[in-house]
C-alpha cells in the first residue's frame, strides 16, 4: 500500500522486513522475550549495585552506570516493539511511534559511542597521569561529562527528527524490522537537500567527536605501555580490555547497520539480514554488563557480596 500524500495524512508505516514463520513465531517470541529480560535484569542489577554502594561512587563506575542506563534505554526502545510485531500478522507502526523509535535508537547509539569516548579519556588519565587523576577527573566532573553527552545526543537527534517530520512522503513501506531514519527519508517526495546536508554533517560529527578522544587516549596509552614497566602494561591491559571489546563490538554493529541501510541487500539471505539488523541492539546491551561485571573485580566482589547478604 502506498500513499501519495503528505505526512499530515500518513498515519502509519508498513514494515516489510518480517518473514512469514507460522507457529514458529511463538518460539521467536519466547527467545526475544528471554533476551530482553536478561538485558533488563543484568543492566538494572549493576546500576543498583553501583548506585547503592558508596565505594563505587568513582568516575569510572559512574561512566559504567551511564553505559548500563543507556543499554536499558536503547533495548526498551526496540524489544517491546519487536515482541508485539512477532505475534502480529500485520506489521504496521503508527507514524508518531515510528519517529519516536527513530529518536530513541539513534540517540542511544550516539550516547553509547560518546560514553565510550569519555571512558577512553578516563582510562588515559588513570594510566598516563595517575598522580593527577583524582584532581583532573573528580566525581562532579564525571557527572557533568555524563549530563553533557546525554544532552548533546538528545539535542542533535531532536534536530534530525524535526527535519524528518516536515517531509512530504509518497510511500509508507520500509524494508526493515523497525523504523530507520534513512529509510524514512528515502520515502520522501519533497526536497530532501536540507536533510541530506544535515545528515552528512550529523554523521561526520557523530563519528569524529567521539573518535578523536578515543584515538588520542589509546595512542598515549600505547606509548606508556611500550615505554613503561611490566606492571604498567598489566594495569593497562586489565583496565582497557573490557572497554576495547565494547568499542569494537559497537563499531562492528554500527558498520553492519550502515551497510544494511545504505546498500542493496537483496542478494543477502533474509535470515542473515535480520541477524545483522538486530546485532547492534542485542549484543551491546547484553555484552556490556556481562563483560564489565566479570572483568571489573570491584564490581564483581560487591555484586557477589550483595547476593550473599
Amino acid at each position: 500500500m502506498v500513499f501519495n500524500s503528505t505526512l499530515s495524512t500518513l498515519s502509519y508505516f508498513i514494515l516489510g522486513g518480517y518473514l512469514q514463520v507460522g507457529n514458529l513465531r511463538y518460539l521467536y517470541f519466547m527467545l526475544t522475550a528471554f533476551l530482553y529480560v536478561v538485558m533488563v535484569v543484568l543492566n538494572t542489577s549493576l546500576i543498583v549495585v553501583i548506585c547503592m554502594n558508596r565505594s563505587l561512587h568513582e568516575p569510572m563506575y559512574m561512566f559504567l552506570c551511564s553505559l548500563f542506563v543507556n543499554g536499558l534505554y536503547g533495548s526498551s526502545g526496540l524489544f517491546p516493539f519487536l515482541l508485539t510485531q512477532i505475534l502480529s500478522d500485520i506489521h504496521t507502526v503508527s507514524a508518531s511511534f515510528c519517529y519516536l523509535q527513530i529518536f530513541c535508537l539513534y540517540s542511544y547509539a550516539n550516547v553509547e559511542f560518546t560514553n565510550l569516548a569519555v571512558m577512553s579519556y578516563d582510562r588515559y588519565l588513570a594510566i598516563c597521569c595517575p598522580l593527577q587523576y583524582n584532581t583532573r577527573m573528580t566525581f562532579n566532573k564525571a557527572v557533568i561529562f555524563i549530563c553533557l553527552l546525554w544532552l548533546y545526543s538528545f539535542v542533535k537527534f531532536l534536530i534530525t527528527l524535526s527535519l524528518n517530520i516536515r517531509l512530504s512522503l509518497c510511500g509508507n513501506i520500509m524494508n526493515s524490522l523497525y523504523c530507520q531514519n534513512y529509510l524514512v527519508v528515502k520515502l520522501a517526495c519533497s526536497d530532501t537537500k536540507v536533510n541530506n546536508i544535515y545528515g552528512l554533517f550529523s554523521t561526520t560529527v557523530s563519528i569524529s567527536v567521539p573518535l578523536l578522544p578515543i584515538l588520542f587516549s589509546y595512542m598515549k596509552i600505547l606509548k606508556i605501555c611500550f615505554s613503561g614497566s611490566k606492571q604498567t602494561r598489566q594495569k593497562a591491559v586489565s583496565t582497557c580490555t573490557p572497554h576495547l571489546v565494547s568499542l569494537l563490538n559497537f563499531t562492528c554493529g554500527g558498520c553492519f547497520q550502515i551497510v544494511q541501510s545504505r546498500f542493496d541487500m537483496t542478494g543477502v539471505p533474509s535470515v542473515l539480514q535480520i541477524i545483522l539488523s538486530l546485532y547492534f541492539m542485542i549484543l551491546q546491551p547484553l555484552l556490556n554488563p556481562i563483560m564489565y561485571g566479570m572483568e571489573m573485580s570491584k564490581i564483581r566482589n560487591v555484586f557477589l557480596k550483595s547476593l550473599v547478604l
